[in-house]
């Protein structure tokens, strides 16, 4: 994890971005993940996780992302943006990130369980899967994991 001095107002204002599509994923009752693709400084796509709406593993935050911005830029290589997300990518989004090409992506909380950016594996860093691939961690980490933790207590309380 970076230190905070790290990132820019410009990393603060898209990870702020990322929350509110966190927030957005857990109004619906979703796990409150959320992510924001960003080049030249503008949002080109964003996207809570969407598994239980759309009944599809692959829903997650990131992978919606960059599939939107794929579309939007008319190109499956997203050189040139950063994907910013409020919880470490695990394996599959990490393999998505690096098949997008991105140039950079920044999350907020690390995930103990399932981060492949370097908690549990580091399929980022693989140079046997091609070139690495650019990441951060901790921005905002402190804001993204109260919101897991939130929505996982309220969730225990409910069963």
């Amino acid at each position: 994890m970076l230190p905070d001095w790290v990132f820019d107002d410009a990393d603060r204002a898209a990870m702020a971005a990322a929350l509110a599509e966190a927030r957005s994923a857990a109004a619906r009752d979703e796990v409150p993940v959320g992510a924001v693709v960003v080049r030249n400084g503008d949002i080109v796509a964003g996207a809570g996780n969407r598994r239980r709406e759309l009944a599809d593993p692959t829903a997650h935050a990131e992978v919606i992302a960059i599939r939107e911005a794929a579309a939007v830029l008319g190109d499956f290589r997203l050189e040139g943006c950063t994907l910013y997300v409020t919880l470490e990518p695990c394996p599959m989004c990490a393999a998505t990130c690096r098949q997008a090409r991105l140039d950079l992506v920044v999350w907020g909380a690390d995930d103990p369980k399932a981060g492949a950016c370097g908690s549990v594996i580091d399929l980022a860093g693989d140079r046997r899967l091609g070139p690495p691939l650019a990441h951060r961690g901790g921005l905002e980490a402190a804001e993204s994991r109260r919101l897991l933790e939130a929505f996982f207590a309220k969730r225990r309380q409910k069963a």
